[in-house]
């Protein structure tokens, strides 16, 4: 297989001045779009060794047959710089088991909102009609409205793996005719998986109860998620990007590249890339789930929101945000509201993490901010921002009260900070003087005047490397034992390599293709 990067500005020059060939609406362009790609180019022969030119995609003869009793729809197809696809739509529900399988010259289309299965309730019933979606590695799904998410109903599955050298792609129908940019953003609405685990904050019942159920946010129509199953399964997705996602479904209820909805232990949730989010790079809604091997770019809220009663492990985490825009922060820990005192508490878990955080100014005052009397333990990290790394905010966050599942202040152990203020004073009532002091408590290992060496953005240069780490095991056992601070150890660390997509905003390497391309599907 061969994998290209082509997607240049006089092609997409050429794209818009055309005429005469289908008309395709797109919904992160602000109308139709006249799409008439010339025959490409032949480069003069320069001598014994002419760069050849790219093989474009040609579409796929027709649809495969999936289980489910709606078909795919051949909705024809759509030409780019990379190709001619043919446009293969999901039906609006997945209502039995079934697999998409990559096929060249094949995309698949999200229509609008499409649901894997029916939500199936709270608790698992013997006999119920669970549904499982496969995803193939190399497959790419792309939405072809604003509106247009996928959701995993409460009882079913995705199973969405790819690889290292196929990841799964879902984008937008921007990204495929080759309009997306560097900058574009909140293109379709993303990935949501609803699950049965216990949650907080509840539309009905007491919270973590079995009654205790919620509303995906934006949702037109009932999108529910909460239980009482800790161990709940939604599947897994492992090497997935996410790009261009974030849509407003509704006012200031945008969703984000993935957003987990009271999803339980049991699902598995590693290599996932998020770009260019307009809301939140991830957002866990409660539940349990434990993270691996995330990379977060150019999130245009907060890179990390958990809220609603997390309580999960996330571990090797790169999260970079662009300067332009309007990124927030890179974690915002749960809500400040009247729900404070319920249980489950939101405790995040976070071991070697690298962000780069690019703002000089954002509505939340810093990089991190940790409220709603959340708990919260960040191991073996560093961070970099032109602003105030940390605001503490509400008294309640440094209480310890076994009663309300309080464990105490938030805890941070070889840390390593490079900011234009380590922490800010919030007007809730933790000073600046009080919040340093818990960062720089004796033997946590922290730094606050990190003179940061990452080299290519993300990657631990000799600052780095000559920092004391700390056992992310000693704090809890889910997580991997590791010898260093960050999300990558050093130049030969290279987890993040292939399955992700460069931009602008951070490269990862010559394995990697650009995210304003698709990934080759010639064979």
């Amino acid at each position: 297989m061969r994998t290209y990067q082509w997607i240049i500005a006089s092609a997409v020059a050429m794209a818009l001045a055309g005429c005469g060939a289908d008309e395709i609406s797109s919904a992160g362009a602000g109308g139709n779009i006249t799409i008439n790609n010339p025959p490409p180019a032949q480069n003069p022969d320069p001598g014994p060794d002419p760069d050849p030119d790219p093989v474009l995609v040609t579409p796929a003869a027709g649809c495969p047959t999936i289980a489910a009793s709606t078909p795919l729809n051949d909705a024809g197809t759509i030409e780019g710089p990379t190709g001619e696809y043919r446009v293969c739509d999901l039906p609006p529900v997945i209502n039995a088991s079934t697999t998409l399988p990559r096929i060249p010259g094949l995309l698949y289309a999200l229509p609008d909102r499409v649901d894997v299965g029916t939500d199936l309730g709270p608790t698992f019933t013997t006999g119920e009609a669970s549904v499982t979606l496969t995803i193939q590695p190399g497959v790419v799904i792309f939405a072809k409205a604003g509106t247009a998410w996928l959701g995993v109903n409460r009882g079913n599955k995705i199973q969405a793996v790819g690889t290292a050298t196929q990841p799964i792609v879902f984008t937008s129908r921007d990204n495929v005719l080759g309009l997306a940019t560097d900058d574009s953003q909140g293109q379709w609405g993303g990935v949501v998986l609803m699950g049965r685990a216990p949650i907080t904050d509840c539309r009905t019942g007491l919270p973590g109860s079995v009654s205790c159920d919620r509303q995906t946010e934006g949702a037109a129509q009932p999108a529910l998620y909460g239980g009482v199953t800790a161990n709940d399964n939604s599947g897994r997705m492992s090497y997935v990007q996410i790009r261009y996602s974030g849509y407003a479904l509704a006012a200031n209820t945008e969703l984000q590249s993935l957003t987990l909805e009271g999803v339980g232990s049991a699902t598995q949730i590693d290599h996932i890339q998020m770009h260019n989010s307009s809301d939140d790079g991830f957002e866990n809604f409660g539940g349990t789930p434990s993270m691996r091997h995330l990379v977060i770019t150019g999130a245009d809220d907060d890179s990390i929101d958990l809220d609603f009663g997390y309580k999960g492990t996330i571990q090797y985490v790169i999260a970079v945000q662009k300067a332009s825009g309007s990124p927030d922060s890179i974690i915002e820990l749960d809500s400040t509201n009247s729900n404070e005192t319920q249980v489950p508490r939101t405790h995040a878990k976070i071991a070697n993490f690298t962000f780069v955080h690019r703002n000089p100014a954002t509505a939340n005052t810093a990089a991190w901010l940790l409220r709603g009397g959340a708990d919260a333990t960040l191991v073996n990290g560093v961070m970099t921002t032109p602003m105030a790394c940390l605001r503490l905010n509400g008294a309640n966050i440094l209480a310890t009260d076994p009663t309300i599942d309080k464990l105490g202040p938030p805890e941070f152990h070889s840390v390593g900070l490079t900011c234009g203020t380590a922490v800010t004073v919030d007007g809730s009532g933790v000073p600046a003087a009080q919040a340093a002091a818990l960062f720089t408590s004796p033997g946590t290992n922290n730094n606050t005047t990190l003179s940061s060496t990452l080299t290519g953005v993300f990657v631990n240069g000799a600052n780095e490397a000559a920092m004391t780490a700390t056992d992310p095991k000693s704090e809890d056992a889910l997580f991997d034992t590791t010898t260093y601070v960050g999300a990558v150890r050093d130049a030969n660390d290279t987890w993040y390599a292939g399955w992700t997509c460069n931009s602008a905003t951070a490269s990862f390497g010559d394995t990697s293709t650009a995210c304003t391309t698709l990934p080759s599907l010639v064979e």
